[in-house]
């Protein structure tokens, strides 16, 4: 594995001026071109309208044409009760916690144990937005789960609407994206909205990265933490909406720095084949520990986050001074400090809890937003810039306005 300690230096990151074209998507509350030619209505089910009775699910819902937009109106968030210090982690592998804390950020991170599930948790966080919304589970519409650590390989989406007790059967998967995730998700909950007819989203951010970590090796394992953190997103009127634009890609190629690739069993090696066909049955498969080249990490992350936050910028038709909080994902406290100072925006505009629960991936957003909105920082009105980046290669970003 490639030396990871080269995920904490720090470059020169010269301020980010230039101009970038708009890309084709939505824009404020509709689809658009980068000629800004809007079509403002859709196609979707007239069973989300207000006042109209449920359908039962096995009644068919009747197509009418609607145009809507989506506002963030709830949060949540949870995380394990076991807390890891980075004292506890130098007991473990040759480390300090100045060593880690200077260069990361990270002074603290909570990792599932015992009986504790990521399911639960992500459940407990749903609840808590939910209540803040005053949105009854029954009236939700659709469970969006972002998470690349699932615990059933099929998807954890439906058992955390069963859990939640959905009466009405509302469709429940899976978005895996990992730390980009919980960005993935709000965009694809404002789709489902604007195009699709929906009324209520919950999206969910949660991962549990400890299950994959070596914790042998100091270069990764100093890193990850597990939480879950959750939003609802609603449909509203057109004047009200509250995703102004955004900006998604993914690079395959980078694929090589960051994975946790599937791995054969080595013990099918020594059972051998009891002289069945060769290469069959297959072996039995699991995945590898989490595998990084921290210095290509950090050369991405600090090169396109800004460039995809500034095009979300231009999509949005707003200038980053109208931004009141920069909300990224919680990797790397040098990450977020040289993605603040490309944008030119000041520390004090900056929420970050990295140094509580270390990188939390799909779950860092919306856990760090939680907390910001109950703590009173964030306010309703306020416009937020948001991206999320990691394995794949993915990254994307979204300005939204909270309440």
């Amino acid at each position: 594995m490639a030396n990871a300690s080269w995920f904490f230096t720090t470059p020169t990151v010269p301020t980010l001026r230039r101009k970038i074209q708009p890309p084709i998507g939505i824009y404020r509350s509709g689809f658009c071109s980068s000629h800004g030619i809007s079509k403002r209505v859709f196609f979707c089910s007239g069973a989300i309208n207000q006042g109209a009775e449920k359908l039962s699910p096995s009644e068919s819902r009747v197509p009418r044409l609607v145009s809507q937009g989506c506002k963030l109106v709830g949060c949540g968030s949870a995380v394990p009760a076991l807390k890891i210090s980075n004292d506890d982690l130098s007991k473990i592998v040759e480390t300090s916690d100045e060593w880690i804390s200077v260069r990361t950020g990270i002074r603290n991170r909570r990792v599932l144990s015992g009986k504790d599930s990521l399911t639960a948790l992500s459940v407990e966080a749903a609840r808590k937005a939910l209540e803040m919304a005053q949105v009854d589970p029954d009236d939700v519409d659709l469970v969006l789960m972002c998470t690349s650590t699932p615990e059933d390989l099929f998807g954890s989406a439906p058992q955390i609407q069963k859990a939640l007790g959905c009466k009405r059967n509302p469709l429940a998967y899976d978005i895996t994206a990992a730390c980009s995730g919980f960005v993935l998700g709000l965009v694809s909950a404002a789709c489902h909205i604007r195009g699709g007819g929906f009324k209520n989203v919950l999206v969910i951010g949660a991962d549990s990265l400890s299950r994959y970590v070596d914790w042998t090796d100091r270069g990764t394992c100093i890193l990850f933490g597990d939480a879950a953190g959750a939003v609802v997103v609603q449909a509203c009127e057109n004047e009200e909406d509250g995703l102004f634009g955004f900006d998604l890609h993914s690079d395959g190629d980078g694929q090589r720095h960051l994975n946790a690739s599937i791995k054969e069993n080595e013990t099918d090696h020594a059972l051998g084949t009891n002289g069945s066909v060769l290469d069959f049955p297959p072996r039995h498969s699991s995945y590898s520990c989490i595998q990084m080249n921290g210095k290509e990490v950090f050369r991405f992350a600090v090169r396109c986050v800004p460039q995809s936050i500034e095009s979300a910028l231009v999509q949005a038709g707003i200038p980053s001074s109208s931004i009141d909080w920069l909300l990224l994902h919680q990797a790397n406290q040098r990450i977020i400090d040289a993605v603040a100072t490309r944008l030119e925006i000041p520390q004090k505009r900056v929420i970050s809890n990295l140094a509580n629960y270390g990188n939390t991936s799909a779950a860092s957003i919306p856990l760090a937003l939680d907390e910001a909105v109950r703590s009173g920082k964030v306010r309703a009105g306020h416009t937020i810039a948001a991206a999320g980046f990691g394995a794949g290669l993915t990254w994307g970003s979204a300005i939204v306005r909270w309440g």
